[in-house]
């Protein structure tokens, strides 16, 4: 039985989602199972989808990072699908588990998925450290700081700290931190 799996990061990945859904259902998959959560999320419905594999089953994706977020992710999984004696097809790369030939070319591929991530991230960090050098880079704007007015007005008026973050959509942490600096704050201008 051909099995199917298909993931997306967002939830705004509908089309993308949608797409792996057709292709896995063109190429015979009688059951699928589909999520819209991150590659480092707890993805319950590959867990689930492997789960229902049995002996002699086949364990198909449209790609390699819909599977496998690292190379130690991956060979977990094909691990795990080998113990159950279970096969894997990743269709737009024409592999196939069940050979010789195809496990080999699926480890050789996890590995240059993984080299391209982290060269990517490097590059990225490299980015952002250049900009910052060149006071470029000023990082995400701290939009909580700004309404430090707001946050403390509401505490003033005897709401509690867990309140006011959700009556203001802020979280709780940067409540806490408003606190924080406020008192550091005022201690400062104390010793002064």
């Amino acid at each position: 039985m051909k099995i199917g799996y298909c993931r997306t990061s967002t939830l705004e990945q509908v089309a993308g989602l949608e797409a792996q859904q057709e292709a896995l259902k063109a190429i015979g998959c009688e059951k699928i199972w589909s999520e819209q959560v991150s590659s480092v999320a707890i993805r319950m419905a590959l867990k689930d989808a492997i789960g229902f594999c049995r002996e002699d089953d086949v364990l198909v994706v449209t790609k390699l990072d819909r599977l496998a977020r690292s190379v130690r992710h991956l060979g977990e999984i094909v691990e795990e699908l080998d113990q159950r004696k279970v096969g894997l097809r990743i269709l737009d790369l024409g592999l196939d588990t069940s050979t010789a030939t195809g496990k080999l070319m699926l480890n050789v591929l996890g590995s240059v998925a993984q080299f391209e991530r982290e060269t990517m991230l490097e590059r990225q960090r490299e980015g952002i450290a250049k900009a910052k050098a060149e006071g470029k880079y000023k990082g995400r704007k701290p939009t909580a700081r700004m309404r430090t007015q707001e946050v403390l007005d509401h505490l003033a008026q005897g709401h509690g700290k867990r309140e006011t973050a959700q009556r203001l959509g802020l979280s709780e942490r940067s409540v806490y931190r408003i606190i924080s600096e406020q008192m550091a704050h005022k201690v400062a201008e104390k010793q002064c």
